[in-house]
């Protein structure tokens, strides 16, 4: 299958992700791939695991372990800039998630097929001309972990990759599915952190300026800096949608702010299908990685309602639970999906230029 997949992977760089890029930024309108050779050495799969339970009857579920050691040859450039750059090899190494649904009663018996991943991969790239392209206006804040970031989140949930195998399929509810609940995340406090700040060139040692990264999928939210506190309380509150269970996680790192290089303090890792069978989670949790440290967390799983019955009984609990914390907490959720657009106006500065 590799050669096939590789048309495909050339496919989806030129026409999606090159207009990416191009409305991405107005420096690189004039962006665009020269050549894409994935390489011969195909993708690995080293683990599958199907999913029995919880799921839906006309649907497969799929977490295949993916490892991608390869050398290709991908050129771009900037011709506004006449900036050009390659790439010379990739890694990539993760979960993938992938889905055959509808399942039907005729050939080829899968009505489409999705394909995401359920957290960000581990992805190197190999990168030639780099510094030119970080040269270039409006891209010299960047970075080569910043680029890294901005691919790895481009290809995990909710961002997925649908494609149909018959025409009846209503592709539409495939590629933007309602997500299946939220994750309501009271980020309350730590104790016992390490210390990680030292004075005397590292003979007395002092405290630490903690702060916590929470991820679901590729939603990211950081904390507010607590300065030198090793037992630190923050009393925050964030919102992710989930749209993946079984399988999606709350990843949760801690580190202490430093002027040169954050130091690590510990990890977290929680499962979002005990926190849906719970409900409810108010719990101290224990740091991994670390000597010692532990994490203060309150976890509320909300489900969805079609309608608003419900509302004024939501609205007054959020009322109560403002006290706790200080952010706001939602009542509802508003999904707006942008499909396409017909008859817009001719951009006649855009013909001026050029007919002159």
């Amino acid at each position: 299958m590799w050669p096939f997949i590789c048309q495909f992977i050339e496919k989806l760089f030129r026409e999606t992700i090159e207009p990416a890029v191009r409305g991405a930024n107005n420096h690189l309108s004039t962006f665009s791939f020269t050549k894409i050779d994935i390489g011969h050495q195909p993708l690995r799969i080293n683990g599958v695991k199907v999913y029995t339970e919880n799921v839906d009857k006309r649907q497969i579920i799929l977490d295949l372990q993916i490892s991608f050691v390869g050398n290709c040859e991908i050129d771009l450039e900037i011709k506004r800039y006449f900036c050009r750059a390659g790439v010379k090899s990739i890694q990539i190494h993760g979960t993938m998630r992938v889905i055959l649904e509808p399942l039907i009663g005729d050939m080829p018996l899968i009505g489409a097929l999705s394909l995401f991943f359920l957290r960000k991969p581990l992805l190197e790239i190999n990168w030639t001309g780099l510094t030119n392209l970080l040269d270039v206006p409006g891209l010299n804040g960047l970075s080569d972990t910043i680029i890294l970031d901005i691919i790895s989140n481009y290809l995990v949930l909710p961002n997925r990759i649908t494609v149909p195998l018959v025409s009846e399929v209503q592709i539409a509810q495939l590629r933007f599915p309602i997500p299946k609940g939220v994750l309501r995340i009271h980020f309350i406090e730590a104790q016992d952190l390490e210390g990680k700040d030292t004075y005397l060139k590292g003979i007395v040692k002092g405290k630490s300026d903690p702060y916590g990264i929470i991820r679901v999928g590729n939603q990211i939210f950081q904390s507010k800096v607590i300065k030198e506190n090793l037992n630190p309380k923050w009393n925050e509150v964030y919102e992710a949608l989930v749209y993946e269970h079984p399988g999606q996680e709350l990843e949760i790192e801690l580190f202490d702010e430093d002027p040169d290089k954050d130091d690590f303090l510990g990890s977290l890792m929680i499962d979002l299908i005990e926190v849906e069978k719970e409900r409810l989670l108010d719990e101290w949790f224990t740091l991994d990685e670390v000597s010692k440290g532990k994490l203060h967390l309150k976890l509320e799983w909300l489900t969805l309602m079609p309608t608003a019955d419900n509302l004024d009984k939501v609205l007054t609990s959020i009322r109560a639970d403002k006290d706790q914390a200080n952010d706001g907490l939602s009542s509802a959720l508003l999904i707006l999906y942008l499909d396409s657009a017909r008859n817009l106006p001719v951009s006649y500065v855009l013909m001026d230029a050029l007919l002159s």
